[in-house]
């Protein structure tokens, strides 16, 4: 691609043949995601995805977008740039399972003020791999240059995924009843909302983020906050396939307080037994070393559960096994209630 080369461009601090050796390295990666309706045309213009609605009788698109806000200096400060992707796609993927739609394909967005081929391969590996983990095909994407605007170490990642569902399949609470029981689907950390509070409150910019720490079952804290989200596509998938679900909630920024009302129809409350919860250490950690009410943790936090979701009473032992069949511990956290308040933590 010297052809290409612009040394007027390059002199304005854009390399466009490093952008031509980016796709180059992340090809391999993006092979990974290739589904059935993918058609190979990394580099081209548009990304193509042919849909099979077959069995389909009013099939809906569905779409979500998101970034990983600013967990993304985290990887940065350990230059660690393979996980940040996952989240990206997480982010994504698990808000539009929420009302039963199959993600099928999904585009990424890097902006960065020096694009460093290696650096961006890397981030796109972890792009590739959340796509796999939520079976979806990885079709196209963008890097941008933005020198003078971004310092030359830093960028910033987002994407958007489209899924698809049938219309009479759509999870919208409308048969949630008093009596239907509350199933957490664990997370597997912070994931990827709240840390503007976590780098303040752990001064991640100062801080030894390798050193291990008790409190955290002798884990560095850098490795702890960059763990990445957890993507439940596929054991959510396949309890939609076989038993009945009243509601889903992706718990994300806003925590319990505005994240699980979303998925509650008026008059029903979701009343949460706190003593239930399996939390994992970082949070009683981060709400000690921060000083942060109760309250305020679980209005930002998931507080260790990525998902909920809403089963007859009947169903929940069944719903329970599929789940943990499909590799998810999951559990009981409550129940619903008739009440006007949405959710309440008891």
């Amino acid at each position: 691609m010297n052809e290409s080369y612009s040394a007027s461009y390059a002199a304005a601090g854009v390399d466009i043949t490093a952008g031509y050796k980016a796709v180059e390295l992340m090809k391999q990666h993006v092979a990974r995601t290739m589904t059935a309706g993918m058609a190979e045309n990394i580099g081209g213009f548009g990304g193509l995805f042919q849909l099979d609605t077959a069995g389909m009788k009013a099939p809906c698109l569905v779409s979500g977008t998101d970034g990983v806000g600013t967990k993304i200096r985290i990887a940065q400060l350990l230059d660690k740039h393979d996980t940040i992707g996952i989240d990206c796609v997480a982010m994504c993927v698990n808000d539009v399972i929420c009302c039963g739609a199959k993600p099928l394909f999904f585009l990424d967005y890097i902006a960065c003020g020096k694009n460093v081929p290696e650096k961006i391969a890397s981030i796109v590996s972890g792009v590739a791999e959340g796509c796999v983990q939520a079976g979806a095909a990885l079709v196209g994407g963008e890097t941008a240059e933005h020198p003078g605007v971004m310092a030359e170490e830093d960028y910033d990642l987002a994407g958007f995924t489209v899924g698809v569902v049938d219309r009479e399949k759509v999870v919208d609470k409308t048969g949630m009843r008093a009596g239907d029981v509350l199933i957490a689907l664990p997370s597997t950390g912070i994931h990827s909302n709240g840390f503007s509070l976590v780098r303040r409150v752990f001064r991640v910019e100062s801080a030894d983020l390798g050193a291990p720490i008790d409190a955290l079952g002798g884990k560095g804290l850098g490795e702890v906050l960059l763990t990445p989200t957890r993507i439940y596509v596929k054991p959510v998938l396949a309890l939609l396939e076989q038993t009945e679900v009243h509601g889903i909630s992706h718990i994300t920024g806003g925590g319990f307080y505005e994240n699980i009302p979303r998925s509650i129809p008026d008059g029903l409350c979701a009343k949460i037994e706190k003593a239930s919860l399996r939390t994992p250490p970082v949070f009683s950690f981060l709400a000690g070393t921060g000083n942060i009410p109760e309250r305020d943790m679980f209005n930002t936090f998931n507080m260790g559960v990525g998902m909920s979701v809403v089963v007859p009473g009947g169903q929940a032992d069944k719903a329970l096994t599929i789940l943990r069949e499909q590799g998810e511990d999951a559990y009981i956290m409550g129940e619903i209630v008739s009440g006007e308040e949405k959710v309440i933590l008891c």
